[in-house]
Parts: C-alpha cells; sequence; structure tokens
C-alpha cells in the first residue's frame, strides 16, 4: 500500500508541475518526502554489505550502536534486523558509510 501512495503523490505532483501549478523546487522536496521502503535482510546479505564495507562483526556492531552478538545471530539467520537497523542496513547498503559519519 504505500508504495501505491508514494506513486500516486509522486504522478499527481509531476502532473501538477507539468501544469505549472507546481514549481521545480516543491516538486523535488515532495519526491524526496516519498521515501524507498525498508526492505528486509537476509542473512546472506548483511554478510554481503558487511563484506563490501570492510568491518568485521564487532565493527559493524559499534557502527551500528548494538552488540557484536546481535550481528552474529543476524548473519546466523536466528534473529532479524529490525526496524532502525534496518534502516542502517539499507543506508550503508546504498550510500556506504561517510552517510553514517
Amino acid at each position: 500500500m504505500r508504495n501505491s501512495i508514494s506513486e500516486s503523490i509522486t504522478s499527481t505532483i509531476k502532473d501538477l508541475n507539468k501544469s505549472g501549478l507546481v514549481d521545480e523546487v516543491t516538486m523535488k522536496n515532495i519526491e524526496k518526502l516519498c521515501l524507498p521502503e525498508i526492505k528486509n535482510y537476509s542473512p546472506e546479505q548483511i554478510i554481503s554489505i558487511r563484506k563490501k564495507l570492510k568491518l568485521s562483526q564487532a565493527a559493524l556492531a559499534s557502527v551500528f550502536n548494538i552488540s557484536p552478538s546481535t550481528v552474529q545471530k543476524w548473519e546466523g539467520g536466528s534473529k532479524k534486523p529490525a526496524g532502525a537497523s534496518c534502516k542502517l542496513l539499507d543506508i550503508v547498503e546504498r550510500k556506504g558509510l561517510d552517510a553514517l559519519m
């Protein structure tokens, strides 16, 4: 449902922009507000992200302010990241560690 609402808003704003009722700045600001949905990460994806960043489990845990055992559980599949941890994984996957520093 979130995707359909986001797509509907974006489409409407683009149409209003074409009609001259919404300027470019407003259109870009509204598009930024329609953020992508946070996805779920498999253990394999978490390992891949961590290795791409060249971090140990302890270092990733430190960056996310969680315990190393939590990262171990994510990568082992006995626990799944949720909430802020999923958002942080999304950010570092898309933008790298610099986005958090």
